[in-house]
């Protein structure tokens, strides 16, 4: 490949929004690669912008960098990625991305009056939780959606 093809880090930070610091962790944890200059200079190809943009994407729907990676290493590694490639990889998060959805509309339909998290400060509860039965199962909020749920350390 060209060396005039290839794009400075400085140049990819300025084109795909991520810090210096996010694009060495994702070359570390192997989702980028950088190829060096003879001066140590990271160096990557003009695709790696795609694979940024996926990994925004995955990670604004809660997908964990795990499973960005498990599905980035199902690419071509001999082509460009088409856009059926990401079409592909993308439609195994569809039903993730819809039982968020899904779990947002009753949140938002409910919020005037209960949020599920088992108090009983109302008279009443929009998600029948009488004796605050819920309890019993632990700490949290329990009757949300299980995509409404998951902690920062969960990936969203």
């Amino acid at each position: 490949m060209d060396a005039k093809d290839l794009l400075s880090i400085g140049e990819v930070v300025e084109r795909s929004g991520f810090p210096h610091s996010a694009l060495r962790y994702y070359e570390r944890a192997g989702l980028v690669q950088a190829a060096r200059t003879p001066g140590g200079q990271r160096r990557y190809e003009r695709g790696v912008l795609r694979r940024l943009a996926f990994i925004r994407a995955a990670r604004a729907i809660g997908v964990g960098l795990d499973d960005v990676r498990e599905a980035l290493d199902r690419l071509p590694g001999s082509r460009t990625p088409t856009k059926a490639d990401w079409t592909r990889l993308s439609r195994a998060w569809r039903g993730r991305l819809d039982e968020q959805i899904e779990a947002l509309v009753a949140l938002r339909d409910g919020l005037d009056s209960c949020i599920g998290c088992g108090c009983l400060s109302l008279a009443r509860c929009r998600l029948w939780n009488p004796d605050d039965r819920v309890a019993a199962h632990g700490g949290g909020a329990r009757l949300l959606p299980p995509a409404l749920r998951r902690t920062p350390a969960q990936g969203v």
